[in-house]
């Protein structure tokens, strides 16, 4: 009798143990080497003048004289109505994060479809729902929206955030490929090393802010980041409801 309720509590206990490692076990956290800050500490001076031409200036960050060149234009600075810096939800701002290199001395000095193709050949499928970040040199006066002097007027508010240090150029991206992005990567919004001057092509603006996509500008340090595998935290206040403002930008690298 007690050789028999043996057998029974070890068969017990066995079952017990087996059940308990079969427990699917927590998924591993990814764990991140070190942060860097995407923010360039560099600022720009505002004239009068500049800053009454800014969407908000009377109420927003924008009308300090001196702020970061890293800034975030909001779908809202590109179609008004949609989201500001402030409304854009927060799990839209805390995304993977991937960069692709571009050779600005080449003829095609922007990210095509077939850069991208080849981009996902060598490092994987973009990740849903990232911030596509590019990073190239500095443009030369070639890649410069006409002379790279500007002066505001009606309807270019846009072009208040120029400085000699982030001329404006044409966005380092074609429209086909950031609609391929947004489609079928859905992606949340793009990072560039310079200020893009979205008059030259208005259709990829419009559908940029459709998508609920934002775009970093003047983001810096750029070159010492993976193309894959980093995390990114934009951070724009809540304070005021404004299209573009200063931004700061980090990035969690493994």
């Amino acid at each position: 009798m007690r050789i028999r309720t043996f057998i029974v509590a070890y068969a017990l206990i066995l079952a017990i143990l087996l059940f308990a490692d079969r427990r699917p076990r927590p998924a591993e956290q990814p764990r991140y080497s070190h942060v860097v800050d995407l923010t360039d500490g560099q600022t720009t001076q505002f004239s009068a003048a500049q800053r009454t031409a800014m969407p908000n200036a009377g109420s927003s960050s924008a009308s300090a004289s001196a702020e970061s060149q890293t800034r975030i234009v909001a779908p809202d600075a590109l179609i008004p109505g949609t989201w500001t810096a402030g409304q854009i939800p927060p799990e839209r701002l805390i995304v993977p994060l991937v960069v692709m290199d571009l050779d600005v001395s080449a003829a095609d000095s922007q990210i095509s479809l077939e850069k991208i193709a080849a981009w996902e050949a060598q490092h994987g499928v973009v990740p849903q729902g990232a911030v596509v970040a590019i990073r190239c040199a500095s443009p030369t006066s070639s890649q410069l929206t006409g002379t790279g002097q500007h002066t505001a007027g009606p309807g270019s508010s846009r072009l208040a955030n120029l400085s000699p240090a982030r001329p404006f150029a044409a966005f380092p991206i074609t429209a086909e490929a950031a609609q391929f992005l947004m489609d079928a990567r859905y992606t949340t919004g793009f990072a560039i090393e310079t200020q893009a001057d979205f008059r030259s092509d208005r259709t990829l603006s419009r559908q940029i802010a459709l998508h609920g996509n934002y775009v970093v500008e003047g983001a810096s340090h750029l070159g010492t980041l993976p193309a894959t595998g980093s995390l990114i935290i934009v951070a724009p206040g809540k304070t005021r409801p404004v299209s573009q403002a200063p931004v700061r930008v980090l990035a969690m690298v493994r």
